[in-house]
């Protein structure tokens, strides 16, 4: 499953967020797109989703103009948690994972055997079977991220994008998310794009990382060639040691000052 834009210009009113972006993102890998505040990083993942509308140029999958397919067909390619979902008063979790097999539903939305063993297994992968009949309301803000992530792997689609995935988790849940991607990538040939902040995390958990600021990819590639020293000073602003991780041997950093922007 191919995705890329050509050309792809993204604003909201009068301001233009993403300014003539090409970009190709690898198939059945990790993406991570990181930057600074405000750069565009979520802008462009709800594009890449059909969720916002491109001013010009556009976001194609498998080469076809994703604005231009039916609702349905994008919906059984691509998954995406946004930031800060909302869901009715009172819906429970199992409901809310439900909702991840509208796309693959007939007419009559009847559930299948294969629909009820997705569903059951996209609640064991996020640890949410204790909590299948708890309203969403009545959960903490972990457990809720964790149903939204239930939700977007009942979809079953080839393509997952997650806006800040790991958004109200202590460390430790952090990593049995960022680990249940790696399994999805790693054990089902998912790929899996996402925007992370935590630097350190997305260059030892992606294949490949995208850098935005000011609406542009500034850089692109294999964590080890894109965390450098002067990509920091002059995206993040940071001045930092960078160390390899002993495990992963990608780039780990340590900031101790800041740096002014150019």
């Amino acid at each position: 499953m191919k995705l890329q834009t050509r050309s792809l210009h993204l604003g909201y009113e009068n301001r233009l967020v993403v300014k003539g972006l090409d970009l190709e993102l690898p198939s059945g890998k990790i993406t991570t797109f990181i930057g600074p505040n405000g750069s565009g990083k979520s802008t462009l993942l709800r594009s890449l989703a059909r969720l916002l509308k491109p001013r010009q140029g556009s976001v194609l999958l498998d080469g076809k103009a994703i604005h231009r397919l039916p609702t349905k067909e994008v919906a059984r390619q691509l998954a995406i948690l946004v930031q800060g979902p909302q869901a009715p008063e009172g819906l429970t979790v199992e409901a809310l994972a439900w909702f991840g097999r509208y796309p693959h539903q007939g007419f009559f939305a009847q559930r299948t055997e294969a629909d009820r063993a997705i569903v059951e297994r996209a609640l064991q992968q996020t640890g949410m079977v204790v909590f299948r009949d708890r309203p969403l309301e009545t959960l903490s803000g972990g457990q809720r991220q964790r149903a939204w992530i239930a939700m977007a792997l009942a979809q079953d689609t080839p393509v997952v994008l997650l806006d800040e995935p790991t958004t109200f988790l202590d460390l430790s849940h952090q990593l049995e998310v960022i680990h249940l991607l790696q399994r999805l990538n790693r054990e089902q040939g998912k790929t899996i794009v996402m925007v992370l902040h935590d630097l350190n995390q997305a260059a030892r958990y992606s294949h490949e990382l995208v850098v935005i600021d000011g609406g542009e990819v500034v850089a692109q590639g294999q964590p080890t060639e894109v965390i450098t020293h002067d990509l920091l000073r002059r995206v993040f602003g940071l001045e930092a040691h960078i160390t390899l991780d002993p495990d992963t041997l990608t780039p780990h950093v340590i900031p101790y000052g800041l740096s002014r922007r150019s």
